[in-house]
Order: C-alpha cells, then structure tokens, then sequence
C-alpha cells in the first residue's frame, strides 16, 4: 500500500511542474515564467540536438519561445550603429596603428562589418553567442525561425535554448498555410528549375577580402595580372616571380637572383630595372575588370623617390634594384584607395656568377589612419604574451627583440641572430674568431656576441608593453664574470655561454588568463684562460629557459552533503503506544502510510 501511494504521488508532480503552466499560442507576447540560464560557456553541458520538432499532433496548443524577459539582447535596441561594435579589450590587436588580418576587433581597420572583408574572425575578437534557456518541458512545441538547440546542464536537466538576436522581435513568427487558394501564387513566386547548372560561372566579387590577390592592369598591352611579391624558395632562396601579394597582408620577402652575364642583364632583364615595378595601374576593385577603360576602378602606382634606370659604366651595372616598397591604403569595402613604391637602388660589379640579394615589402594601412607619428613595433600579445612571439627587451627608448647566437654553414658566428620567442625553450652555439687582444677587450668582445646588440637591459611585462612607459618593463639582472682569476695575475677570466631564465606566471581571470613575465635574468659561465694573446677562437653558447610560477587558486568543491539527524526522541509516541498496550488493529493503515512517507521522505533528502 505504501508503494503504490508513493507512484501516484510521483506521478502527480510529473504531471505538474513546480512554476510552470501550459502557454496558450493566442498569447504569443507572453514570457515562459521560468528562469534564464546560459546555455554556452557553461562546464558540464552536453548538446543533444540543433534544433526542436513539432509534435506529433498537428492540432495540439502552441507555446511560443519569447525571451522579452529573460535576458538582454546582444545588440542595442534603437537605431544609432556603432562604427566599432568591438571587445573593451583586443586580444589580437597585436600591430598598433596598423589592421590585423581576421582580427574583427581592431578599430585601426576601420570595418563597420568586419566579416565584409575578413574570411573569419579569430577566437576572442568577437562576443560569445547570447542564448536564452528555459526548461524543456514546458515546450510543447517549438516555432521559433531563430537557431535554438535542446542541451543537459550541470545538473543533467534538459533545457531549451534560443539564440538571442532581438527581443523586440519576439522570436515568434504566424506558420503561412498553403491551401488550394494559394498554392499555385505560392509556386509561381518560389518555385524553379529541380537542378542546378552543374558548373555555374564565378562572378567576380564587388570588393578585395582579405588573402584575395591584388589585381593589375597594364594599358599599353591591355591586359590584367597580379601584384606580384617574389619570394625565395630553394636552399639558395632564389626568386620565384609567380609569388602573388594578398589584400591586407602586410609581408617582407628576400630572395637571390644569379646572372650568367650581368653586362646583357644589366639593361634588358626588367628585374633589375625600377620602371617595371609601377608601369602599372591597380584596380580599385576586383569588378574592375568588368570595364577596364573606366579610371575610376584604377588606382596608379606613383613614386615615393626618384629612380633611375640601369646602365652599364665600364665594369659595372648601376642604379640596380635590390628594395621594392609598396605603400598600399585601403578603405573597407571601397577597396585601394593609393598606391606608393619606394626603391633601394645599388651597383653591381660584372664578373662571372654575379649575384644580387633583393628586398620586396608590402605594407597595408587604413586611408584614415594618421601618419605624423612613429609606429611602434609589433605587439607580441594584447595584454599577455602569446606563446611564440618574440620576447619583447628595451634598450633606452628602443624596443626590440631578445636574440640568440646563429651560427653560419661552417660554424662560425653569424651576424645574424635567432629570435628568442616567448614560452619556447632553446639553445644554440657557434664558434667566434677573436680580434681584440688584452684581458678587458677580450671580455668585452664575447659579451657583446653573447648578448647582441643593443644590450637588452629591460624586459617586457606584457605583451603590449610601450616603450614610453618604464613601468610595463622589469630590469634584467645580471652576474658578471670577475676581470681576472684569483692567485693568477696572467690569467684572464672569459664568459663561454650565457643562460637566460626568464620567470612568467599567468594572471587573471580563469577563463581567461594572461601570460606575463615576472623577472629575467642573465647568467654567464666563465671560464679561466692562462694566455689571452694566443687565443685565437672561442666556442660561445647561449640558451634561453621559460619557468612557469604560475600559483594556481585551489579546484572549486561540490556542494556541501546534508548531513539529515532525527531528534533522539523521534520514535517516542510509537514506544508509548506501543507500551500501552494499544490496539494496533484499529487505525493501523494510516499510520502505517504516516511513517512510510516520513522515512522515504527522509531518504530521497538525502540522496540528493
């Protein structure tokens, strides 16, 4: 009897969820009553479908899916549009004054509509989807237009959610029926062809998005190519012509280029002459080429500086090209808007496998962006440091990159150096012809190898650090070697290698921390020479070591169990009736259903 008692009273509560009651579809304006919870973002939450059906019965009641009530929309509601509808922090911001590709958040782009231009937005430069849930057994059926999905929270309860856009709107829309009246107006206005052409032509697109190739016209031939940027490929980086340049891309390329007889390639290869970087015009526009006489899809390329052309002097070919610069200014979806090029030119000397190293730059900036300051360098994280970006050092007022040694094809020193990239642990080594003779100047000419130039004496905070700003910078510390070796007054005490530990942490919020560095310091390893005049070559050794003190806040506790006590004197009036002898049979069924609901009662407290 207690068992059955206890279905039905089950089945009472299921039938009746506590707070909800059935919404009529004649009252579409009416909010569900049930509380709002986030649908994403949340840990635990499983995605059980996209989307909700109808029910099985067509003429059963409607429940329409408001959210008026229930949390704010992701957009303002009045008519003023926001020029940047942005994050208050960019975190892929990471060129000032300049637009980062795919970084929808940049307000140094100038995009009303980012993703016009962009082919993706990058990861936190855009908000989180807003949703609005509400239990999924108040609805009966769903006719929501608007993206919604069914999902399982913590709890393991199942919740309905829909994509919030606007909550004027409702989120409710009148089902159009189709009947005989209306059927054939209906197919005439969405009906069509059942196939589609199997190769339809590409229609050009109205503007440049980012990665497309930058179209050219040349008039004199009448004809469209590309922006071309050569490259280097292959082990002797020569340079390959076919290389296109991609809108909003800014890039340095370097590449070689062999003459087999310079004094004939001096005047005919068009590589090395300057005219035939700007004998060209751009197009504005890719649908320019839809009416290639019309100048107001054409953008000319003009000079920045006088070039000469290439001529043969004797032994030697002047006026070479060896740097290419374009300045390219965009405007959104208005396309190019002006183009400029720049020339470093050089003399080349003609003898038998002449060679010569060429630079091209492309840079891309906004037409409202001002000019009249200095750029800064690149940022390497917007505020924390992104894993793989150079670490940023500070010399005086000059920021720069922390560099290591580079060693050549034989192993010796090169001039260039590696770049020490934040989070990536390295080492490298080369071998360094000493030309400084005497103690002091010894030591002074290996330090500078080991550490480059400038001598970093700073280190970045974060990421964004400014220049103009001491406090976003921490002081390296150092330990020297000692000038000379003690009970040795001929012997001279060198630095061999050099270790750089660099101590970060994360910072902030969990969800979204921030890599910053606490402190660096330079250690160098020292090493006693009995004869500085016979040294002739050192092998030096530089490594760079990223140590994590990131104190992390302790893992967050369920919730507290209930720990359910009955008073010691619970039982009391039953051992007194018993005691009293009672008659039992009398009365016997309702108190036995009494003192089954109180402990069942008791047991489903407790194991929930």
């Amino acid at each position: 009897m207690c068992t059955r008692q206890l279905a039905l009273l089950q089945a009472f509560f299921l039938m009746f969820p506590q707070g909800g009651r059935p919404q009529p579809s004649s009252f579409p304006s009416e909010a569900v009553p049930t509380p709002s919870v986030p649908a994403t973002g949340t840990p635990g939450e499983t995605v059980q479908s996209s989307s909700v059906g109808t029910a099985a019965s067509p003429a059963g009641p409607e429940i329409s899916v408001t959210s008026s009530s229930l949390a704010t929309p992701s957009a303002p509601g009045n008519k003023t549009v926001d020029l940047f509808p942005v994050l208050p922090i960019c975190i892929c911001d990471l060129t000032a004054g300049t637009c980062d590709v795919n970084c929808c958040c940049d307000r140094d782009c100038y995009l009303l509509h980012p993703m016009t231009v962009f082919s993706f937005c990058l990861p936190g430069s855009v908000r989180s989807s807003n949703w609005v849930c509400i239990d999924n057994s108040l609805i009966f059926r769903s006719n929501s237009p608007f993206p919604s999905r069914v999902v399982l929270d913590s709890n393991g309860i199942r919740q309905f959610c829909v994509h919030v856009n606007n909550t004027k709107l409702n989120y409710f829309q009148k089902l159009q029926k189709v009947n005989a009246s209306n059927f054939e107006a209906l197919a005439a206005e969405f009906g069509g062809d059942s196939f589609a052409s199997t190769a339809p032509t590409q229609a050009l697109l109205p503007f440049y998005k980012a990665g497309d190739p930058v179209l050219t016209y040349f008039p004199k031939w009448s004809a469209v190519s590309l922006l071309r940027q050569p490259a280097g490929v292959g082990a002797g980086g020569l340079c390959a012509e076919s290389n296109p340049a991609g809108f909003l891309e800014s890039r340095s390329t370097t590449c070689t280029r062999f003459f087999k007889n310079l004094a004939s390639s001096c005047t005919f290869d068009p590589a090395l002459d300057a005219a035939s970087y700007y004998n060209f015009t751009v197009l504005r526009v890719p649908r320019g080429m839809t009416d290639l006489q019309n100048m107001k899809f054409q953008v000319p390329v003009t000079l920045a500086s006088q070039a000469d052309p290439p001529f043969l002097a004797g032994n030697a070919c002047q006026n070479v090209v060896s740097q290419v610069i374009y300045e390219i200014e965009t405007n959104g979806t208005f396309g190019i808007q002006r183009v400029t090029v720049s020339f470093g030119q050089t003399n080349l000397t003609v003898e038998p496998g002449a060679s010569l190293q060429q630079h091209f730059i492309i840079r891309f900036k906004a037409s409202q962006q001002s000019t009249a300051a200095a750029l800064p360098g690149p940022r390497s994280g917007n505020p924390g440091f992104i894993f793989g970006k150079p670490l940023l050092a500070l010399t005086g007022d000059i920021s720069h990159s922390m560099t290591l040694l580079q060693s050549q094809g034989n192993g010796m020193c090169s001039v260039k150096r590696h770049e020490v990239q934040f989070g990536v642990n390295a080492i490298s080594g080369c071998k360094l012809r000493l030309s400084r003779a005497g103690c002091p100047g010894l030591q002074r000419e290996i330090y500078q190898a080991l550490h480059g130039q400038p001598r970093a004496e700073y280190v970045a905070i974060f990421g964004n650090a400014d220049p103009a700003q001491r406090g976003g910078w921490t002081k390296i510390l150092r330990r020297s070697c000692s000038l000379s070796a003690v009970n040795c007054t001929s012997c001279c005490t060198i630095p061999v290698a050099l270790e750089i530990q660099v101590l970060w942490a994360y910072v902030g919020l969990l969800s979204n921390p921030q890599a910053h560095v606490s402190r660096a310091r330079f250690l160098y390893q020292c090493q006693t020479i009995q004869d500085a005049q016979q040294i002739m070559e050192v092998s030096l050794t530089t490594l760079v070591n990223f140590v994590d003190i990131t104190q992390k806040p302790e893992p967050p506790r369920g919730q507290p169990r209930v720990d359910w006590k009955l008073p010691f004197d619970f039982f009391f009036p039953f051992k007194v009736a018993f005691s009293r002898g009672v008659n039992l049979q009398k009365g016997s069924g309702p108190l036995s259903l009494i003192l089954c609901l109180l402990l069942l009662g008791v047991l489903n407290l407790e194991t929930k």
